[in-house]
């Protein structure tokens, strides 16, 4: 390996010593845990549909190193071209959404997913990180300019996200993706009296999803009266942690893998919680809460509003998407299906959130005067 100094003035040299390493590094461990965790819990749910043995273990092994290139190349850009590129993503994403209403299969009641030259993704996860982008750019050029208008063009931006995302529907990605519209809108300079405002709104939509959508209905119903439905998942994972107790019963030990039917998806640290213990499970919790923190506290220092609003909107993405996976596994709310970022299997969650860390590591990057906005 040749040795990067500080005086090394190559694109790779610069990036070295600009880039959040802790960051890095500690997205590298999760990635490690979710692949260990994807070997242990995945076999049985392949043999269960009748799928080779390393079915989802290939999978997920071939679509990391496509993730791992697409994160550091996004970190290597310069602001002004992860907002291009965001912009580009953005328009992509929001085309193949459209085109996924017309000729996506129907999943489970859902209509999310369109095949590509035979690879099957999810347009959405990659509408939620290109979108964060976008509107913290409008918030940020409304703010410079009078006449530029940011905030409207920042909400129709949302509102058309929002609107393809109940059209599929999901609700789940829906309210995260509220979530973060408010909380950049918040920061860039929302009126006082406009927060309650949005806040009863946003609880009106969830009323409304409650009584609209019979899947958020059921969902809610069995949260609050376990007995009103079927809550076999949630049952069989809470009895998952329990068993595995501190310390965990040992790799390969787990049973609720071979029962439970997303063991590999959205209730992988179930899996984990039985097979590996607290322990682990509490290195994960803490390796997220580790991201988020370190990347707002590199924006402490941060003056340029474009930089803070999109750091800000994927970063609370990154950790408000590990939150609803793990509160949801632990009956601390009701059920959805969201992955556990870099843990759970899923090719385009994977890389749509490696495209996200890699333009949070680029706008990240210490930078000085002018440097990186050519």
């Amino acid at each position: 390996m040749i040795p990067l100094g500080r005086t090394d003035t190559s694109v790779i040299g610069r990036w070295w010593w600009t880039v959040d390493r802790w960051t890095i590094g500690a997205v590298g461990l999760i990635v490690t845990i979710g692949l260990v965790l994807i070997m242990a819990a995945s076999p049985s749910v392949a043999e269960r549909i009748g799928a080779d043995h390393f079915h989802f273990i290939r999978r997920q092994f071939a679509f990391l190193p496509f993730a791992l290139v697409i994160m550091f190349a996004v970190s290597l850009l310069s602001p002004k071209q992860v907002r291009r590129l965001a912009v580009m993503g953005f328009l992509a994403s929001v085309a193949l959404m459209v085109a996924v209403l017309f000729v996506g299969p129907e999943i489970k009641g859902s209509t999310r997913w369109i095949s590509i030259l035979g690879i099957t993704i999810q347009p959405s996860e990659f509408a939620k990180p290109t979108l964060a982008v976008v509107t913290a750019w409008m918030f940020s050029e409304g703010r410079l300019s009078n006449v530029f208008p940011g905030r409207t063009l920042s909400f129709a931006a949302y509102a058309l996200v929002a609107l393809l995302l109940v059209l599929q529907p999901d609700i789940g990605m829906m309210m995260v993706v509220s979530a973060v519209w408010f909380i950049q809108f918040f920061i860039a300079g929302l009126p006082l009296f406009w927060v309650p405002l949005l806040m009863i709104v946003g609880l009106g939509g969830l009323v409304g999803a409650y009584f609209t959508f019979s899947h958020v209905a059921s969902r809610v119903d069995r949260f609050l009266d376990p007995s009103a439905g079927d809550s076999y998942q949630i049952t069989k994972a809470l009895q998952a942690f329990h068993h595995g107790g501190l310390f965990g019963r040992g790799p390969g030990e787990g049973r609720v893998k071979a029962v439970l039917p997303d063991a590999h998806t959205d209730f992988i640290m179930a899996v984990a919680g039985e097979e590996f213990g607290l322990v682990l499970c509490l290195a994960v919790v803490g390796l997220f809460a580790f991201v988020v923190l370190r990347g707002f506290s590199r924006l402490l220092r941060e003056e340029n509003l474009f930089v803070l609003l999109a750091c800000t909107g994927l970063l609370v993405q990154f950790g408000l998407q590990a939150i609803i996976n793990l509160a949801s596994t632990l009956h601390l709310m009701p059920t959805k299906g969201m992955t556990l970022p870099f843990i759970s299997y899923g090719g385009s969650s994977m890389v749509a959130l490696a495209f996200g860390i890699g333009m949070v590591l680029a706008l990240t990057r210490e930078r000085y005067g002018a440097e990186g906005w050519r």
